[in-house]
């Protein structure tokens, strides 16, 4: 008998599995459902240069209430600021300053000073490394004081505009390039809205920096909606507040160091002030110069003796 072939054992492939796991669902947002593909999309686009500016905003002690005033202006203006206590003006003031930026994870510092109760100065201050600006402030007035008619919402994103003049000289150029990043409020800031509803003007005027802040105001009427690049009817309304920045010095580090540039035609106000001391003097002198000019003459120049002035002494 032939012997039996042994079978073959047939091998059985089992079928894949069906993942029964339920899948993942989307996060719940404010804004509705979100998709991760979403979120890459997001990230991938957010790879790039964000804004992170910070700014600290304080003044000296000591300070006039008036200047106090433009400074909580100025914090309003700015949502992406932040407000501290008042700091001594003395010659340590910069480290102090730069160590409250540190820690209150700031990049830049607005620093008002005032001298004598009468004087305010602006520190303009990019921190940790530089440069640094210093000016006096001159022809204040606040939104309290003008009482303008114009009016924006707290924490709208304000368009920047400069006057021609800033293309001319290269400190120009270099103030230009500090105002715009410490007064131009970052992209969609936590504190900020998205939208545009006023505008920051710096003009240069007999080398001067003029500060001014319009409302942009546009037709709300149905009949008088406008078109997407409709400027014509649009209007601007001042909003406050204004004040004048005649730059003193620009130097290369934080509160100090190398100075890049000085304002040749700068006058402080303790000069100012000594000449019209020295103007009230002179016409004081002049008064007491007269009066013994006529004591002289009238010795030189004595008058005769009356021969009737005893008449009616009897």
């Amino acid at each position: 008998m032939g012997k039996k072939r042994k079978q073959r054992e047939t091998e059985v492939v089992a079928p894949p599995k069906k993942d029964m796991s339920a899948e993942e669902r989307p996060k719940r947002t404010l804004l509705g459902w979100k998709d991760k593909s979403e979120e890459v999309g997001k990230e991938s686009d957010s790879s790039g240069f964000r804004n992170k500016e910070k700014v600290l905003v304080t003044c000296s002690r000591r300070i006039n209430f008036r200047y106090r005033h433009l400074m909580l202006n100025v914090v309003s203006l700015l949502p992406h600021c932040k407000k501290d206590n008042k700091v001594e003006s003395k010659a340590s003031k910069g480290a102090t300053l730069n160590e409250l930026v540190e820690l209150k994870g700031g990049s830049s510092c607005l620093f008002f000073e005032c001298r004598k109760h009468k004087d305010l100065y602006l520190w303009m201050v990019k921190c940790p490394n530089g440069p640094s600006v210093k000016f006096l402030v001159n022809a204040v007035h606040t939104m309290e004081e003008l009482k303008l008619t114009g009016n924006h919402l707290s924490g709208s994103r304000p368009i920047l505009t400069f006057s021609d003049n800033f293309d001319k000289d290269a400190h120009w150029k270099l103030l230009k390039e500090m105002i715009i990043q410490i007064f131009g409020v970052p992209k969609e800031h936590r504190k900020s809205k998205p939208y545009h509803d006023h505008v920051f003007v710096f003009s240069i005027v007999d080398d001067h920096i003029w500060f001014r802040n319009y409302q942009i105001s546009v037709p709300h009427n149905e009949a008088d909606k406008l078109p997407r690049g409709g400027l014509e009817n649009m209007t601007l309304v001042e909003v406050g507040p204004r004040f004048c920045l005649n730059p003193i010095k620009i130097f290369g580090g934080s509160f100090g160091g190398p100075t890049l540039y000085e304002n040749p035609f700068y006058i402080s106000p303790n000069q100012i002030r000594a000449l019209d001391k020295k103007k009230k003097a002179g016409k004081y002198a002049k008064k007491v110069k007269a009066k013994t000019r006529r004591k002289m003459h009238e010795l030189s120049n004595q008058l005769e003796p009356d021969e009737f002035a005893d008449m009616w002494k009897e």
